[in-house]
């Protein structure tokens, strides 16, 4: 009789351990998130701390220089940020991120090879990508009959007061760069003098400068065409075919948003774990559902609708090479954000 009870005790402290490792207690903590406005579902956030029990802090900004400024003041401590790509080679250089562990990243192995040891992080040690999108032209066909192919086209004196366009210097400015046949990454002295009264005409046509949600004018009519992320001109399209999405004739440019740790950092770990969540094929499928940006996660790709990919502006055909942004420098993007400023206050 001991021995039969010595071996019931023993299969029940058996059975106990393995429910303790089935189900381990949730994680106490949070995790302050840095990025971009309408890009992390929060259905993501909410089953991320479901599953660890981290509380998930998001807070926006509206561009990755806006982002950095508030970085390089110090005054705030984010665990995990989401800079674009020219962003995050500036803060790389200046020793403002931290290596990625990627043995911590199980799923890591999902990325697709070619957005990975790209310019802004040839070795691939303080970036993970999240997506990856271009800047192109969306125009309402019903109400815009004549060929819209580029940027001459957008920014037409007929179209005046009917444009929206991306709040976003530098974008602009590479917009008006490729007009005048220039290298998407040149802004010296003698071409930001080149693009001055180019964009000092384009302004003067555009009635909205919104970089948080541009689709918003052209699904309430309030314009015809604009200067959009792909992203948002993907929801356009899913909403109504009749927004067809151009990259522009003159030249296109793709952006890669990545996910990286500041040297700041307090909660280092829980932001790993949070990249390895939305790096699961089924997660990243979720972001690519509410934000239809070009998936850079091949397993999730495999999980999205036919209508998904043959969205155009979520997988454009191109068949040319489109270029990347590189870091300017403070002294470049310190000259861009002030052209732009005083050219849209003199509009």
């Amino acid at each position: 009789m001991k021995k039969l009870r010595h071996l019931i005790l023993l299969g029940l402290a058996a059975l106990c351990a393995t429910t303790a490792f089935a189900a381990p207690k949730k994680k106490k903590g949070e995790l302050n998130l840095f990025a971009w406005s309408e890009y992390v579902p929060q259905a993501v956030l909410d089953g991320f701390t479901e599953e660890t029990g981290i509380k998930v802090n998001y807070e926006t900004y509206a561009s990755g220089e806006e982002m950095l400024a508030k970085l390089q003041a110090g005054g705030a401590r984010y665990d995990l940020i989401q800079p674009p790509d020219y962003v995050a080679e500036a803060m790389i250089k200046n020793d403002l991120l931290v290596p990625i562990q990627r043995e911590k990243l199980t799923n890591y192995g999902n990325l697709l090879p070619e957005y990975l040891g790209m310019p802004h992080d040839p070795e691939q040690r303080y970036t993970v990508p999240y997506m990856v999108g271009t800047v192109g032209i969306v125009v309402n066909t019903e109400r815009v009959k004549d060929p819209v192919l580029g940027y001459a086209d957008l920014f037409a004196e007929k179209h005046a007061g009917r444009i929206v366009v991306l709040d976003d210097g530098r974008e602009l400015a590479t917009a008006a760069l490729y007009t005048l046949g220039k290298n998407l990454n040149d802004f010296s002295d003698e071409n930001l003098a080149a693009v001055k009264p180019v964009l000092a005409t384009w302004f003067k046509r555009v009635k909205l400068f919104d970089s948080d949600s541009p689709k918003t004018a052209l699904l309430n009519g309030d314009v015809d065409l604009g200067l959009v992320w792909g992203g948002e001109a993907a929801l356009l399209w899913k909403e109504d075919k009749k927004f067809q999405y151009v990259l522009p004739a003159e030249g296109a440019h793709m952006f890669v948003d990545l996910l990286g740790i500041p040297k700041r950092a307090k909660n280092v770990e829980n932001a790993h774990l949070f990249i390895d969540y939305i790096l699961r094929p089924e997660v990243s499928k979720l972001i690519s559902d509410d934000f239809p940006y070009t998936n850079p996660n091949g397993a999730a790709r495999k999980l999205l609708s036919a209508d998904q990919l043959a969205n155009p502006a979520s997988y454009p055909k191109v068949d040319r090479k489109l270029d990347t942004f590189r870091d300017l420098g403070d002294a470049a993007a310190a000259k861009i954000d002030e052209l732009i400023t005083d050219l849209k206050n003199a509009r």
